[in-house]
């Protein structure tokens, strides 16, 4: 299963998977938010793998506004931020753990070309466990400069992508000395992305696709 149709009718189920407490959201919690507004049936499974216990409170705290009114699981471990190539052998049992309990419909994982080698590890092991899934990359900007050339975008109004900052800045205070971790920044990816996009609101969030099947339904 390589396609999507959303509908009002089944529940979508997805995957939200990162490396770290802030990924997801800044990756892709406006898609997540436009989701929820859009009052279709949807089922999340939200897993991080690294944290500590300050961390691991903010993100259970973001976790529950950004999926308000949605189906949902939280899951955070407590793998060592920037050492997870050290713990490979523990992370592939987590992800076949996943395997065998929640079937998604779409995936949303790490960029396969990022250059933290957090993020890169759980792309592959994404791909190394979910062989016929729907997979959108997300991407976290950082000071590497690995930004590339998104093929899939989901166009976001301003407002959702005005909560998804609010969010992040309000709930990981943790990360506020990082001379990245600003309201700005984050505004200008969203408003890039718009712009490749051609989004009426001129927001958007960017994902790659590595394949993906186009289904024509013949009556």
């Amino acid at each position: 299963m390589l396609g999507l149709s959303l509908n009002y009718r089944e529940p979508q189920r997805f995957l939200c998977l990162g490396a770290h407490c802030d990924d997801i959201e800044i990756g892709c919690g406006g898609t997540l938010l436009t989701l929820a507004g859009s009052r279709r049936k949807i089922e999340v499974l939200w897993v991080v793998f690294t944290s500590d216990p300050i961390r691991k409170k903010e993100a259970l705290i973001s976790a529950e506004a950004f999926l308000k009114g949605i189906s949902s699981s939280v899951a955070i471990h407590d793998f060592r931020d920037g050492f997870l190539p050290y713990f490979g052998g523990e992370l592939k049992e987590c992800f076949e753990r996943l395997k065998g309990e929640f079937q998604p419909d779409v995936i949303l994982t790490h960029y396969r070309h990022d250059l933290h080698q957090d993020h890169r590890l759980i792309s592959e092991l994404t791909w190394n466990t979910y062989r016929n899934h729907l997979i959108l990359e997300y991407e976290i900007p950082k000071y590497d400069g690995d930004f590339g050339s998104p093929n899939v975008f989901v166009p976001l109004d301003e407002a959702a992508c005005r909560q998804k900052i609010d969010i992040v800045l309000d709930t990981f205070s943790s990360q506020a000395d990082k001379p990245w971790f600003s309201r700005e920044l984050f505004l200008s990816v969203l408003r890039l992305r718009g712009m490749e996009a051609n989004s009426r609101s001129g927001y958007a969030e960017g994902f790659y696709s590595r394949k993906a099947n186009l289904n024509v339904e013949v009556e």
